[in-house]
């Protein structure tokens, strides 16, 4: 797996490429923290479209990054994956309590 930082006046771009598996989830979610840290009113945009595979503890990642309101750069593979995740968010804020019994 491969993180760049692309800065510029306006956003912080963050590039991955690979495979997101253990032992790099700890590596891209400090990547993420780092870059959320540093950006001094700029954007932030995740650029996934060379990532070939995740795991669940990287979708818990995802899902954070996109209730940040995140932006994301996408692939085919990941375009997918986003859209259940954001999915996850919708139904979240229908139920807030995460338990499934609604409000």
């Amino acid at each position: 797996m491969k993180i760049s930082f692309v800065e510029s006046p306006r956003r912080c771009r963050l590039k991955v490429e690979g495979k997101l598996v253990p032992p790099w989830v700890a590596e891209f979610t400090s990547a993420c923290e780092k870059a959320l840290g540093h950006l001094h009113g700029r954007e932030l945009v995740v650029d996934l479209r060379n990532v070939t595979a995740i795991t669940p503890e990287v979708e818990s990642v995802l899902l954070q990054l996109i209730k940040q309101k995140v932006k994301f750069q996408k692939g085919v593979f990941m375009k997918e994956v986003l859209r259940q995740l954001a999915r996850k968010v919708r139904e979240d804020k229908i139920d807030p309590s995460g338990d499934g019994n609604g409000v």
